[in-house]
């Protein structure tokens, strides 16, 4: 195990997440390579009075992964455990990251059953936060895990599941690494399958009044719209055969599409924007035009992901699918209303409901309802909107996102709030993994 001690204010030594909303310089940085090393350095934690946080590849936006004590690092742990082809089960170390994890898995015949649009996050962390693709027929990622083994601030090694610790499981699928360290995951793979996609332009009327047909006419159904246009970017996709024959994108009109106009040009744009503010609306304008209608058959995982390089803020709420369309014109409505740049678009997914206690689409079907801004951009304002039309529809936010509830408001919002925080006491009464994001959203423990 390597450890690597630190002095607070060493910036080469600084931890920063993705969107640069976090940053902290952990008095001890330690890499361990089993399940023993970490119940190790756990035990040393606990003994020098230092709190426990695991970190993944960054991506959330929140201050869930924050470690002012012990950063626990994945690289250490980050392969492919076990693999049982026939029955689609797969056993992963929670270090291992769904970009790597997505091309071993296809060298099995096999495939996660649905990916987010983004897969630089480690399997650990995309699951502790609830990241989700789009789909009526399936919930988040967590719903594919099927055994977790963590480490607890004792230092014991579990094992939970459905039938081994149930409770324990029920928490762990989604818990902020809020209950102990993920050491490995066991996934319900699928066989290899890849996807056909359809990106198209449709008038945002016309998609709003016809959404629910859109859902369910096509196994997978997401859309993009820019505050300051009229138009969706819709995508569709249908589900083939891993064997099927592809029609990938030529390597000009990936460059083009996901590089130049998305990514280089993008950003270019933006940077004029945050200088001259009264320009956004004509660049959101311009940027719906430059996107190309496509149709192209690929294997899923490189469907499903985007590069994303130009940095933004986000936050995200999962809101009744039947409250998406009165949600979506009502903030319309005030983009119309008020002169608030805002050039970043609205993403809109769905999801199955499921049973994970923590989850945003416990005991719903949900339209997650992504909001963001460019980063060099303010973005108080508008979230503050958003966070209220979407809170007052019912929505509850994504827990890798940024927003300002309380462990006051989730007790209302989410129906088994109380049972995961009597797990919480149980395995973790010292809060050994808490840090000042969790006890914000999930109160002190003891309290």
């Amino acid at each position: 195990m390597t450890t690597v001690a630190t002095r607070p204010g060493e910036a080469r030594d600084g931890w920063r997440n993705w969107a640069g909303t976090e940053r902290v310089t952990p008095r001890r940085v330690v890499t361990p390579h089993s399940p023993e090393e970490l119940s190790d350095a756990i035990r040393a934690a606990v003994r020098d009075g230092l709190p426990v946080k695991a970190v993944g590849s960054g991506h959330s936006f929140t201050g869930a992964a924050v470690a002012p004590g012990v950063q626990v690092r994945p690289e250490g742990m980050a392969g492919i455990v076990d693999a049982d082809v026939e029955a689609g089960l797969v056993t992963v170390e929670a270090g291992m990251p769904l970009h790597q994890l997505n091309p071993r898995l296809a060298q099995l015949g096999l495939a996660m059953e649905i990916l987010g649009d983004i897969d630089r996050q480690t399997i650990a962390g995309a699951i502790s936060t609830g990241t989700h693709g789009s789909s009526r027929l399936f919930g988040s990622i967590s719903t594919q895990v099927r055994a977790l083994e963590m480490v607890l601030a004792d230092g014991s090694i579990v094992t939970c599941s459905e039938s081994e610790n149930p409770d324990l499981f029920a928490a762990a699928r989604i818990s902020l690494g809020a209950l102990g360290v993920v050491t490995k995951v066991t996934l319900q793979c699928v066989p290899l399958y890849a996807l056909e996609a359809v990106d198209a332009k449709l008038p945002l009327d016309e998609t709003l009044d016809w959404v629910d047909e859109l859902v369910e006419a096509n196994d997978h159904f997401e859309f993009f719209w820019f505050p300051h246009t009229t138009t969706a970017l819709t995508r569709r996709f249908k589900r083939v055969p891993g064997d099927t024959p592809l029609r990938p994108r030529s390597s000009v009109s990936r460059w083009l599409d996901d590089r130049v106009v998305t990514n280089i040009g993008y950003d270019a744009l933006l940077r004029v924007g945050a200088l001259l503010p009264r320009t956004v609306p004509a660049i959101t304008c311009l940027v719906t035009a430059a996107v190309s209608a496509r149709e192209f058959t690929e294997l899923a995982p490189s469907v499903f992901a985007s590069d994303r390089d130009v940095r933004f803020v986000e936050g995200e709420y999962a809101v009744p699918r039947a409250a998406l369309p009165d949600v979506l014109r009502e903030l319309r409505s005030w983009v119309d209303t008020h002169d608030e740049p805002i050039a970043f678009p609205f993403e809109v997914r769905f999801v199955k409901a499921d049973d994970i206690w923590l989850s945003p689409a416990y005991e719903r079907d949900v339209a997650y309802v992504a909001f963001h801004q460019y980063h060099r951009m303010s973005h108080e304002r508008w979230f503050r909107v958003c966070e209220d039309v979407l809170g007052a529809a019912g929505g509850r936010p994504h827990w890798g996102k940024m927003h300002r509830l309380t462990h006051v408001d989730f007790a209302e919002r989410v129906p088994r709030f109380g049972d995961f925080l009597a797990v919480r006491e149980d395995v973790d009464p010292l809060g050994v993994f808490a840090n000042p994001y969790l006890d914000r959203v999930l109160g002190e423990v003891g309290q």
